[in-house]
């Protein structure tokens, strides 16, 4: 056995906790989960059914922890799980999952599956297992501060690009502000509009904010590599920037696990509570709304339906806010089968949409959604997520659909009243 599988083995033993065995124990194998995972309904192959995902977990789960298992290892019929096993395990917990949480979602026994390929990739990780894209984007992480590699000086670039073109000065560093704004790498290079978003709402509702030099990059690639360590370093960056600031509320930029990272998980990453409130940038548009601090006129005469982010809407539990927003500015909003809580995924969360040599099964798994909108036939689709807005462009582009994907805070921004009208 290398050093590598060693430290996998034991690293997936010790993930190996009290909700993972209650799960392993309770699954009565109904196969309900097989049908809301888009990579099993859309290729018909078992092996992307969610908890067989697990199987060498389980194995070794079974094999060290139940009297059944030890007496099946010690006669030869369970087998040893090893380093070529995990290896070809890397397609089933990393390409084909997207920890969307849809089969969580149906589970008839309550087992969060997407807990525990989370656990999983802890040990594929640490063996050496995981995809080498997420492995480069957790390293530039790490290194530069960011998973595609954005440095500070394009952070600033950008900010200057966006102050020419919307006339508002981008603050950073600014300590006692409002609002602390996280950024994805996504949004500073592909959709630097969304910056322009923020500055323009933001004058208009008279709120303080501020971006942070040291702390800009949201994307916690740690936890989609499966790295608590990594993940940490990561959410450690943002809670010290934010305190030294001293703001009151950190945003969440359109991302979704860095929304997941941050909020649900960042506390018990670093070991405290936080000294200030975590939102997703929906949220805080939602709170401005709900005051009566958006003040909008016009609406968008196209047929518009909304894409929902699995971490925000299905984890996160963000469904109505964006649907209210849409409401201030659209005439012609129409809801995709199974939207909000149980609608599907674009195919490329979890660090999918970074692995190269899964883009095929990514884009087999992509036809539910282009299902979705063959049936309500919208004129652009909405959502409000980065990483969501590539790899739906992506798809749609794969499949000769000219839909134009937009994001929600940018179409917020456009409907505000002018200053002084």
């Amino acid at each position: 056995m290398t050093a590598s599988l060693e430290k996998g083995v034991r690293v997936l033993k010790e993930v190996i906790d009290a909700p993972i065995a209650s799960y392993f124990n309770s699954c009565v194998h109904c196969g309900l989960c097989a049908e809301a995972c888009l990579f099993y309904t859309e290729t018909g192959n078992p092996r992307y059914t969610p908890i067989h995902k697990l199987e060498p977990m389980r194995r070794l789960y079974e094999q060290e922890y139940t009297l059944l298992g030890r007496l099946k290892k010690t006669v030869g019929l369970s087998k040893p799980v090893t380093d070529a096993e995990l290896g070809e395990w890397q397609e089933m917990v990393y390409n084909s999952c997207t920890l969307c949480g849809r089969c969580s979602a149906v589970c008839p026994v309550g087992n969060d599956i997407v807990y525990m390929v989370r656990k999983f990739r802890e040990g594929m990780s640490a063996s050496g297992n995981a995809p080498e894209g997420i492995k480069g984007a957790a390293n530039r992480t790490i290194t530069i501060g960011s998973p595609m590699g954005v440095k500070l000086p394009a952070v600033k670039a950008q900010m200057k690009h966006v102050e020419k073109d919307f006339g508002i000065p981008i603050p950073m560093d600014v300590e006692g502000a409002e609002y602390m704004v996280m950024l994805s790498s996504m949004e500073i290079m592909n959709f630097p509009e969304y910056l322009g978003a923020i500055a323009k709402i933001m004058q208009h509702v008279g709120k303080t904010w501020t971006l942070c030099s040291t702390a800009f990059e949201a994307t916690n690639a740690g936890m989609q590599i499966g790295n608590s360590d990594l993940a940490r370093v990561i959410v450690s960056r943002i809670v010290e920037g934010a305190e030294k600031l001293k703001v009151k509320t950190v945003i969440s930029p359109e991302c979704g696990h860095a929304y997941t990272a941050l909020r649900w998980e960042g506390a018990n990453l670093v070991g405290r509570p936080f000294t200030f409130k975590v939102q997703h940038i929906v949220e805080v548009l939602g709170e401005f709304q709900e005051l009566g601090l958006l003040k909008t006129e016009g609406f968008e005469k196209d047929r518009l339906t909304f894409h929902d982010p699995c971490q925000l809407a299905r984890r996160g539990g963000v469904i109505q806010p964006q649907r209210n927003l849409l409401n201030m500015v659209a005439k012609n909003f129409v809801e995709m089968p199974d939207a909000g809580y149980m609608n599907w995924c674009c195919g490329g969360g979890g660090g999918a949409s970074a692995i190269e040599e899964g883009e095929a099964l990514r884009l087999e798994a992509f036809k539910v959604k282009k299902s979705q909108f063959e049936t309500v036939k919208p004129d652009r689709v909405v959502t409000a997520c980065a990483n969501c807005r590539i790899v739906l462009e992506e798809g749609l582009e794969h499949y000769q659909m000219d839909l134009p994907v937009v994001g929600l805070t940018e179409m917020v921004a456009d409907h505000l009243v002018a200053k002084g009208a």
